[in-house]
Order: structure tokens, then sequence, then C-alpha cells
């Protein structure tokens, strides 16, 4: 397991230490999708919910979750991020929302965890906006898409090229 940074020798979960990484420039793109039905996503999209803006709650509630995510996941480091889109844009292909968040940040480790959790949170909050309606909704493909910075240099999904 010598590979996995966040275990120590005696392979206990650890914080990475991050003291003596210089501060640079990273950035995280993550993407995720709500499939839902046809009528489900015509509730949304004329802006009928009960619970109000669908779209607009989930793009703040991902914009939250970026900033929190040391708060969720036990070995993120608290961050002080410089930037946070999260779009959520209807596709009657799927049917349903396509949810993508980019996170950027000046600093001795990456964003990614920060894209994924904002993707995440805001799918699940598309879900509790409007399952009164579609009980039947999915939340499929949360993924990194995109990285760049650190030691570790640049990835992007083969899907996206």
């Amino acid at each position: 397991m010598a590979g996995l940074t966040h275990l120590d020798a005696g392979g206990a979960a650890n914080m990475v230490d991050v003291t003596d990484k210089a501060a640079t420039s990273r950035s995280a793109s993550a993407a995720g999708q709500v499939v839902m039905r046809p009528e489900t996503l015509a509730l949304i999209r004329e802006g009928d919910a009960k619970k109000g803006d669908v779209i607009g709650t989930a793009r703040l509630a991902g914009i939250m979750a970026a900033k929190r995510t040391h708060e969720l996941i036990p070995l993120c480091h608290p961050l002080l991020l410089s930037g946070v889109r999260v779009d959520c844009v209807a596709d009657d292909a799927l049917p349903g929302l396509r949810v993508t968040a980019t996170v950027r940040v000046q600093g001795p480790t990456g964003v990614e965890m920060e894209a994924l959790t904002a993707v995440s949170v805001a799918c699940l909050t598309v879900y509790d906006m409007v399952k009164a309606v579609d009980r039947a909704m999915r939340i499929d493909g949360i993924r990194l898409i995109a990285k760049d910075g650190g030691r570790s240099g640049s990835y992007l999904a083969e899907d996206t090229a």
C-alpha cells in the first residue's frame, strides 16, 4: 500500500502533511447527471417545482458543498478556494440534468474532492427538490473529468478529449 498517501506505515488513516509543499495553481472538474422522466424535466424547465428554482438551488448547493468538503470527507484539507462553478444543464436525450463543477485553488493540494462533492450535492439537491413527483430518478456517472496542477500533473478523462 505504498502508493496510498492517506495510510501511515502501519496502515492507519493519516492526513497527508502538506506543510512543505509549494502552493501552486490547481483545478479540477467533475460531472454527473440526474436521469428522470421527461415530465419531471419539463416541470424543472418551466419553474413549476413546488420547492422553487431547482437548477438555481442545486447550483448554490454545489458551491456551498465544495467549500465544506473538508467537513464531509475525513482526511481532506480545508482549502481557501479561489473559484467554484457549478452548471446544471437540461438534456432531453437523457432525459435529465447534466451537472458539472470546476473548482480552482492556489494551494498545496488538489481540489478533485471538492469538484466531486459539488457535483454530488448538486445532484442530490435536484433529487430532493422533485422527488415528490419522480422517486425513480437516478443519479449516475459522477466522476472526475479533468484536473490540472500539482505533482501528478494534468488528467483528462479519455471520453472528454
